[in-house]
């Protein structure tokens, strides 16, 4: 088991705070969504949400299975907590001299907390997925080729995570062809980010650990 002294604290609360930040901007900012390749549609949430299975991958490699689980574990508490607050600010009573933003508030915070919920379904099925995948494949390669157990693990784990989080999230709020679209393209986005995102992968396994890794893990 590994020893954990005040640096390696440091870097997990680090990673930590990577983690949680750009799973909330997934859950808050992927509402919008941009013109993509073909006139299909891709989520804002695509420039932030990779990294949550970046990170989850990194602090397995180095940390190992349960700090990744506590990792995930942390998202879904925070995730529930981020709901349970816009419930109680939503249907908190408004001041008359705030009422010039109830509707935008209500509007905008209200598909927020359906994100937030898709999120949360999607946390408890995909990411716990990409964990066990992740060190499923560390059993049959061992330390070798991490840029191989990475992708693989989150190939799978990423598709059932778009299309659980798109369905929840946006099913009748865009048009069947429209939310098609998003699934396709965010779903081919993600897997050539995770690819691009190899390097910085290495990168984080080599801060976590203060030291080189060799290029073929």
């Amino acid at each position: 088991m590994i020893q954990l002294n005040d640096s390696s604290l440091r870097k997990i609360i680090l990673a930590l705070a990577i983690y949680l930040t750009s799973l909330f901007a997934a859950n808050t900012l992927g509402l919008k969504i941009m013109p993509f390749i073909f006139g299909s549609h891709l989520s804002v949430a695509v420039f932030s949400f990779p990294f949550v299975f970046l990170t989850t991958d990194v602090i397995g490699e180095v940390y190992g299975k349960r700090i990744a689980k506590l990792f995930v574990l942390a998202g879904f508490f925070s995730t529930a907590l981020f709901i349970a607050y816009s419930f109680l600010s939503i249907y908190l009573p408004w001041s008359s001299e705030g009422l010039w933003a109830r509707e935008g508030y209500n509007q905008m915070f209200g598909v927020s907390i359906r994100i937030a919920v898709a999120s949360l379904l999607a946390f408890v099925i995909a990411e716990y997925q990409d964990v066990l995948s992740f060190f499923f494949w560390k059993k049959k390669f061992g330390e070798k080729y991490f840029w191989l157990r990475s992708n693989l693990s989150n190939l799978w784990s990423q598709f059932l995570d778009t299309v659980i989080f798109m369905v929840v999230a946006f099913a009748g709020i865009y048009e069947t062809k429209t939310l098609i679209s998003i699934i396709l393209s965010w779903r081919l986005y993600k897997v050539a980010m995770g690819f691009l995102y190899t390097p910085l992968s290495y990168a984080g396994v080599r801060i976590l650990r203060g030291k080189e890794v060799s290029e073929n893990k």
